[in-house]
């Protein structure tokens, strides 16, 4: 759709917003747009990091503004695209003026995690801030990440205030019925692991350790876990593909939640938001 309306409109540069595409190397895994998508429309944000390397929202809050300064400069429009919230808030918003993390802290926050699972995390954050325990959407990354801050400063994250924003923003979140979505999540996943996406997390296996400590930010991307696991016979097609296709209706789900609630964002159909987004492009 993005491609679709930066070509029609004309001078037209996407940004992605999407915290794993800025990766090299994991092309399958990501649903990377292909050479042939970014033909005739150019796109920043993508393959601008090493997968041995962490790559957190400061950075990508510094490289995307340069690149929207760079397309200002030319002339063109910034069509920022993707569904990474904690990216999308930091541009919005602002950039979270919290702490740095702390990787031992962070390592024993994740053993704590597999410990004592989720749940019991969330019921520690409720039983101090209840309001920052919804703000927390169920979002493993999130809960860590408020736990540490909160167990180093006695606040937690939402307390500290952002930078300003460089730029304003126009938002439209859009999804396709649920039925639909969920029968498009589950060829999506069908056609990854056809294309090969258990060798791709087998190359990502010999560049980063997943046994590390902490767990390299890279891992966190979603279902690179089960198509490692198949290259390495843990682990069948079938059953590998079931859980990442659960995996990701759940994510989908957190992601509309997190549109309504923190941009507060009308979920549009599909044919609705490309209407409104073309319709801006024209009156720039």
């Amino acid at each position: 759709m993005a491609v679709r309306l930066a070509l029609e409109a004309g001078r037209v540069e996407i940004v992605s917003a999407d915290a794993f595409l800025v990766y090299r190397g994991l092309d399958i895994g990501t649903a990377k747009p292909t050479l042939m998508e970014r033909r005739g429309v150019p796109h920043h944000l993508l393959d601008v990091a090493d997968v041995s390397k962490n790559y957190d929202v400061a950075r990508y809050v510094g490289q995307a503004q340069a690149a929207i300064a760079g397309i200002l400069e030319r002339g063109n429009t910034p069509l920022l695209v993707g569904g990474t919230g904690f990216y999308l808030s930091a541009l919005i918003r602002g950039l979270p003026l919290t702490p740095k993390s702390e990787p031992q802290a962070r390592a024993a926050l994740e053993q704590e995690l597999s410990e004592r699972g989720l749940d019991a995390l969330l019921t520690e954050i409720g039983a101090s801030s209840p309001a920052e325990a919804r703000r927390m959407e169920r979002n493993p990354r999130r809960v860590l990440r408020a736990l540490e801050v909160f167990r180093q400063t006695g606040r937690w994250p939402g307390e500290f205030g952002s930078t300003s924003p460089a730029y304003t923003y126009r938002v439209a979140a859009f999804s396709p019925p649920l039925p639909e979505l969920e029968r498009r999540i589950s060829e999506r996943a069908a056609a990854m692991f056809a294309a090969g996406w258990p060798a791709e997390a087998q190359w990502l296996a010999s560049q980063t350790d997943p046994a590390t400590v902490p767990r390299p930010t890279v891992w966190q991307t979603l279902g690179y876990e089960q198509a490692l696991a198949v290259m390495r016979g843990e682990l069948d097609v079938q059953d590998a593909q079931q859980a990442v296709v659960q995996a990701t209706r759940q994510y989908a789900r957190r992601q509309l939640t997190w549109f309504r609630r923190q941009l507060g964002a009308d979920i549009l159909e599909p044919e609705a938001a490309r209407r409104l987004v073309a319709d801006w492009l024209a009156r720039r």
